[in-house]
């Protein structure tokens, strides 16, 4: 017979069923409670139920999961009686509970939390007469009631304009008796607030707060479950790659009171700073308190160390004299204690092995310890705490590599705000955290005029309903760019991307209208040259101007970067189409550019006039005497690319969008366009109907443009050669790769390859020397993965573009997959966003068989990625494990990419 499933583990001085290693099933603050009793420290002794008791009550209900999970709960209320020498329900001394969740991956204040379960009205009169403190006793029964009719009862406010209901009442009581402080009301004081706490309930909710403390903590641990899919929960696991399915833990523990007196406290503490990764013990407290009160903000915490203390004190400009007499620290108030917490924390950062988030109670003066988990910290403080971790011998290099992560490293290359300036500042909207880094700037919303306000030495802030190539120079140079619309990889937030242009894309909330050129949010209106601040690491939108800073790149990043070298396989390209790009990159260790994209170089000064009179001539010689044109300029594009990347390869992909994106397609920019073409505005509008194609995606465009106009791929090719002939002329080594972009036939590649390789043939007669280069072609259509081996044959090279790749595959676009793919998020259709992390089981699955049968035709093929995957971790990790050769992402993804590479060789031993 199998042994029945165990669902609570119990944890205290005398029996620890739990341990660290079983985070899974109990949750981060249960295993590590049970690891902390095993370590012989001070820990009020409780049970945890575990996060598969939640998986029952999330799939089969409250009622399936109480039957399973009662009996066992039971015993473990009995062994924490035994323990404390307490009765839970007894009305003359009262065991009393906490009642926390506790998720496998730490989720600060996103679930509930109850405190002093089990009080009622005789209870609490047996607690004030044991402890002699009438005052502790009904300041403990007034929180109780108050966080159980909130989390457990659901009394909150009644719309988003209201206070909290309890606070509200309690500021009247305050304001009655002229007092600022909760410390400062008595206990009749706190008597009324339980009896009005208690009407409001019954008054608002429709039934009397329970006093029975079974009912209570069958309540509690309900609530908690539930509180697993609170919207705040669920948008916390959205944003840090969660699962849905984990679950949460129910930590039910003895209380253990920092409200009791002067001698009594309560705090948080981290071992090292979370801020800035500084190896100082540092946190927070309060006499007379209790866990909430901390964080609140209702009084001012005092600092734990004296240290921190006198820090805290200047930034306050806070005197000395005044800071020891209202402000001590913990080291001086209760010297003994500190002493105590400070082995405390050494022992389990010594033990864990990474930095410590602690909570404490101090009751009556003894110390107990309630929590401690890994803290969050900076990206800044991650990558310092790894580094000096590492040289005080505490990890070893992989896990040193391991502590850090990729996607926290944008924190450190993009300006920052001001912290304090931040704080000052009002959020008016949120959209996508598209590219990261801190703006300032006056909204302008047309990309020439940006130009224009530029060179008057301007900030600006391009605003716009969504971006295209054309306003690619207003992009250039805006301090930031605001969409109202596009995800993660449209067109602004990959653009922006590659610039290292602070992005905030897809801000819904933002109406734009540029006729009034205003926005509106709301019933608030925002002008042209009103200024606002864009964050795109978090994709906060505020009124007004912050000061920013730009980023400082400390002496550990370059220690990391220098680590992950020694261990990452893939290689990591970057996403430039010019030589600032490119250098920026190199700077970042990129060994190499894995897409510069043609297209983009075609909308700059006079280069735009000549592509349009391309697109507008009648006949091949027209075409050709426009590209003419072109030609001089991008040999000189192409030999800035060289030049920087001297030594390393430089991977162009040959013209890719459709013709009609180079054309205007309102009357007035036609109407401009027939002025500078000298043409008349009918024919611009007969050849941009011309142009116009139903799904431009699927269209002409890619190869299909070079197959139709041959001579577009001869400029192209002749640019390159004669480019990289003319700098190796100088002494650069050139490495030079041509792409050809969406083919689905191997024909396609041949007809294409075929014209390449005239052209070599050509400019290498005339100028009597050679050059290595390698020919290839972008992978990006769901057929020519599926005959790669047959494109094999004929390409040097595969590049996965894995953008249209998943855009082909999955039957979507991107553009306009966010009106339905949130919805498919929270359902669980699909794990993540498939345009911002790989479809490893779809899009992924091609990928891997086109490397295999890529492979099997020619075994030294290189193979590597461009679509904006290149800079995902979590993608970086598959296409290692695909046995790809190198990702390429925008330049300042670099430093992630190559982190995530390394910890991907790391994972794969």
């Amino acid at each position: 017979m199998s042994q029945p499933t165990k669902f609570v583990y119990l944890f205290g001085g005398v029996r620890t069923e739990g341990a660290a290693a079983m985070k899974n099933l109990l949750g981060g603050k249960g295993a590590n409670l049970a690891e902390m009793c095993r370590l012989g420290i001070t820990v009020p002794s409780g049970f945890t139920i575990s996060t598969e008791a939640c998986t029952v009550f999330t799939e089969q209900g409250k009622a399936a999961a109480l039957k399973l999970i009662e009996a066992e709960v039971l015993q473990g209320v009995a062994f924490v009686e035994q323990q404390m020498g307490k009765r839970f329900g007894d009305a003359a001394d009262p065991l009393l509970l906490s009642v926390r969740s506790g998720a496998r991956a730490s989720m600060p204040g996103m679930m509930d939390t109850i405190l002093n379960l089990g009080l009622n009205d005789e209870a609490v009169l047996g607690l004030a007469a044991k402890t002699g403190n009438e005052r502790f006793a009904w300041d403990s029964y007034r929180r109780f009631v108050q966080m159980y009719g909130d989390v457990v009862m659901g009394l909150k406010p009644v719309s988003k304009e209201d206070h909290d209901p309890f606070e509200v009442i309690i500021d009247m009581v305050k304001a009655q008796r002229g007092v600022k402080l909760d410390t400062e009301l008595s206990a009749d004081d706190l008597k009324e607030l339980v009896a009005r706490f208690r009407a409001l309930i019954r008054a608002r909710i429709g039934r009397d707060f329970p006093t029975d403390p079974w009912e209570q903590l069958w309540g509690a641990v309900v609530a908690v479950f539930e509180s697993w899919n609170n919207e705040r929960a669920r948008v916390y696991r959205e944003l840090n790659d969660i699962p849905q399915g984990w679950g949460t833990a129910v930590n039910v523990q003895a209380m253990v009171f920092g409200n009791l007196g002067q001698s009594s406290a309560t705090g948080v503490a981290f071992t090292r700073d979370a801020g800035t990764g500084e190896d100082l013990f540092n946190g927070e407290f309060l006499v007379n308190a209790q866990g909430e009160d901390v964080v609140a903000g209702i009084r001012t915490p005092q600092q734990v160390s004296l240290v921190g203390s006198r820090r805290w004190a200047q930034l306050a400009q806070v005197s000395e004299e005044d800071r020891l007499a209202n402000y001590p620290s913990l080291e001086e108030l209760m010297p003994d204690i500190y002493r105590q917490l400070l082995h405390a924390e050494t022992t389990l950062e010594n033990h864990f092995h990474d930095m410590q988030d602690l909570e404490f109670t101090i009751q009556e003066g003894q110390l107990w310890m309630l929590q401690t988990r890994n803290g969050k910290r900076t990206g800044a403080a991650m990558v310092r705490i790894a580094m000096e971790m590492l040289q005080q011998g505490l990890i070893d290099e992989k896990t040193a590599l391991q502590r850090v992560s990729p996607d926290r490293l944008n924190e450190l290359l993009h300006p920052v705000f001001d912290a304090q300036a931040l704080k000052d500042s009002t959020a008016i909207a949120r959209g996508l955290p598209a590219s990261p880094g801190a703006a300032s700037g006056q909204i302008v919303f047309f990309a020439d005029e940006a130009e224009d306000w530029a060179k008057r030495s301007l900030a600006v802030i391009l605003v716009r309903q969504e971006t295209s190539p054309e306003d690619l120079r207003g992009m250039s140079v805006a301090n930031g760019i605001l969409t109202a619309r596009g995800g993660m990889t449209s067109h602004a937030a990959v653009v922006a991307r590659g610039m290292g242009k602070c992005c905030v894309s897809g801000a819904g909330a933002v109406h734009v209208d540029y006729k009034a050129r205003c926005f509106t949010i709301g019933d608030k209106t925002w002008s042209e040259g009103d200024w606002i601040s864009l964050d795109g690491s978090t994709g906060e939108v505020y009124a007004g101007r912050i000061a920013t800073r730009d980023a400082e790149l400390s002496g550990d990043f370059g220690a990391l970067m220098a680590l992950a070298r020694r261990y990452q396989r893939l290689e990591v390209r970057a996403n430039a189409d010019t030589p600032e790009e490119a250098k920026i990159a190199r700077k970042f260790g990129a060994t190499g550019i894995g897409l510069a994209r043609t297209e983009h170089m075609f909308f700059e000064g006079e280069r735009i006039l000549a592509v349009r009179e391309m697109i507008l001539a009648d006949d091949e010689a027209g075409r050709r005497k426009a590209l003419a044109k072109l030609l001089p300029i991008q040999r000189g594009d192409f030999e800035g690319l060289f030049r920087e990347m001297d030594g390393l390869p430089v991977t162009i992909r040959l013209l890719d969008p459709p013709l009609h994106e180079f054309v205007p397609h309102d009357e007035a920019g036609q109407a401009a366009m027939a002025r500078e073409m000298k043409v008349s505005p009918g024919k611009i509008r007969m050849r941009v109907e011309e142009l116009h194609e139903f799904n431009p995606m699927l269209g002409h465009r890619g190869c299909r443009l070079g197959i139709t106009y041959p001579e577009i791929t001869e400029m192209q090719a002749r640019a390159i050669f004669e480019a990289a002939l003319n700098v190796q002329a100088r002494g650069t080594v050139v490495k030079a790769e041509i792409m050809v972009p969406l083919v689905g036939t191997v024909r396609e590649f041949s007809l294409q390859a075929a014209v390449i390789r005239g052209v070599a043939a050509q400019v290498f007669a005339e100028r009597g020397e050679t050059l290595d280069y390698l020919l290839g072609t972008m992978i990006e259509t769901p057929r020519s993965a599926l005959v790669a081996d047959s494109i094999g044959r004929q390409a040097q090279f595969f590049s996965f573009g894995t953008n249209d790749l998943t855009q082909m595959t999955m039957g979507f676009s991107r553009d306009d997959a966010g009106k339905f793919l949130p919805d498919y998020l929270k359902k669980g259709i699909y794990e993540r966003d498939p345009f911002r992390s790989i479809d490893q089981k779809g899009v992924g699955l091609l990928v891997e068989m086109a490397v295999a049968k890529g492979r099997a035709v020619r075994p030294g093929i290189e193979v590597g990625v461009c679509g904006e995957h290149g800079g995902d971790p979590a993608s970086v990790a598959f296409f290692h494990r695909a046995g790809l050769d190198y990702v390429s992402c925008s330049p300042f993804r670099v430093p992630i990419a190559r982190l995530a590479a390394a910890q991907a060789a790391i994972d794969a031993g």
